[in-house]
């Protein structure tokens, strides 16, 4: 199961590609209302210059329409546009009256008819193409009834019109939008030169290279890298003080209870019995206190990076020595280019204690595996073919100073080092019972970040 701490939220998009979304939707929406828009409004105007046309022509039939003695419909002159006089041309007009009828010699012998098949009634010219057109009812003194004037043009040029309009302006808009996006993006690129450049200085962190941010970087980001760098210092004055202290007080220690176990061990069995238990407790205390402080942690927090394949091997090759009577096999089974976040040291440390375990418990057969590879983190398992532990005693046998077995040397404070040591690098120790039948001891560790710079 994955660690509580591990990191386990989802890849998130990187600030330039919300950036790019955000403009990308944005120019998308405006480009998009800009194309249906502008051809509305283009529409909407050549509509009414076309109308504007027809009304001239109405205004000039309405100007020269008669009627002779016998009450029979004339026009006095013809209409100055010669287009409605050229058959076919497009441009028609039509007057009645009852059953009186004059219409322009455009519509040559044809009359504008009013086609209803469709959703809208739509009136046709001399060659049944579509009209857009303009009316009127005009009463004349000597006429009972209303004379009605029709005008109508072809719509077919304003449709050819706008739809070479729109053409042009969907290229337009297009170039427009890639342009607009090019521009976001140079900019937003620009303006992210700074946390770049914040990254490839975490990058060489990381790696050793260096201990502190050491660009100069825009005011909004500057206190952000003045309080990294103010931690980092922090920390590895801490971490100095805390091992410098340790190391002094060991060396401070050591001596007194040398001489103090060398007086104890002379003093007679009784005496020497009573005083051994106290020592014994205070060498576990110093033990214990000095362990945690080496676990603290590497002197740069961001660069720690370990091959924990080579340690198992080195420190399997040291136990081999110690417990060579017992004939116990390790068999190595990670990967040579596997790294873990975990310095070196502590690394040892951690392994170093289940492995001892494990060389004492081992009837024959040690085994050293991973698993469990998830989101950036690994576990390294340690298991034996010994008795085990009960499930039960498990969480048990990670408390400080508990030994369930009181017949084997120890202070009962290896594991719970080894648990706080993982804790600190936001791993964990976990115990459960082996596949090989004895004790399955696995550390919970993030993977090393590579140690290539970002481009």
């Amino acid at each position: 199961m994955p660690n509580k701490h591990a990191d386990g939220h989802k890849t998130q998009l990187s600030l330039k590609s919300r950036f790019l979304w955000a403009a990308t939707l944005w120019v998308s929406i405006m480009v998009v209302s800009a194309g249906y828009l502008i051809p509305s409004l283009v529409k909407n105007y050549l509509v009414e210059s076309t109308q504007d046309q027809m009304r001239l022509a109405l205004d000039e039939i309405t100007a020269n329409l008669n009627t002779d003695k016998q009450g029979n419909l004339l026009l006095s002159h013809r209409l100055s546009d010669p287009r409605y006089s050229q058959p076919y041309s497009g441009y028609y007009w039509s007057v009645s009256l009852n059953k009186d009828q004059l219409r322009s010699r455009s519509l040559w012998d044809k009359t504008l008819r009013t086609d209803t098949s469709g959703l809208k009634p739509v009136v046709k010219g001399a060659r049944g193409e579509p009209l857009l057109t303009l009316s009127r009812t005009i009463y004349l003194p000597n006429v009972a009834h209303g004379i009605h004037i029709t005008v109508g043009i072809d719509q077919a040029p304003m449709q050819s019109t706008l739809q070479q309009i729109m053409g042009q302006l969907w290229t337009i808009l297009g170039l427009l939008f890639f342009g607009i996006l090019l521009f976001v993006s140079i900019q937003v690129s620009w303006s992210l030169l700074p946390l770049k450049r914040m990254q490839r200085e975490l990058a060489a962190l990381r790696n050793g290279e260096q201990s502190s941010l050491n660009n100069r970087y825009p005011q909004e980001v500057s206190p952000l890298a003045d309080d990294l760098n103010a931690l980092l210092f922090h920390y590895q004055e801490l971490l100095e003080r805390a091992r410098n202290q340790s190391g002094n007080l060991s060396h401070a220690l050591k001596t007194p209870l040398s001489v103090l176990k060398n007086d104890v061990a002379q003093l007679n069995p009784e005496d020497s019995a009573r005083l051994a238990e106290p020592l014994k407790q205070i060498q576990a205390q110093i033990d214990y206190h000095l362990g945690r402080a080496r676990m603290a942690g590497s002197s740069n927090i961001l660069s720690v990076r370990t091959n924990p394949c080579s340690r198992v091997d080195a420190i399997a090759m040291a136990f081999d020595k110690v417990y060579v009577t017992r004939d116990i096999t390790l068999v190595n089974e990670l990967d040579s280019d596997l790294y873990i976040a975990v310095e070196g040291s502590d690394f040892d440390e951690m392994a170093g204690n289940l492995l001892e375990n494990a060389y004492k418990w081992s009837t024959s057969l040690i085994r050293v595996y991973t698993e469990n590879e998830h989101d950036g983190w690994i576990d390294l398992c340690i298991e034996d073919n010994g008795s085990g532990i009960e499930p039960a005693l498990m969480k048990q046998a990670v408390q400080r100073g508990v030994r369930l077995d009181e017949t084997t040397p120890g202070t009962g404070l290896g594991l719970n080092i080894v648990s706080e040591m993982a804790h600190s690098y936001r791993g964990e120790l976990r115990l459960e019972p082996g596949h090989l039948g004895g004790l399955k001891a696995c550390l919970r560790f993030k993977i090393a970040a590579a140690t290539t710079l970002p481009s």
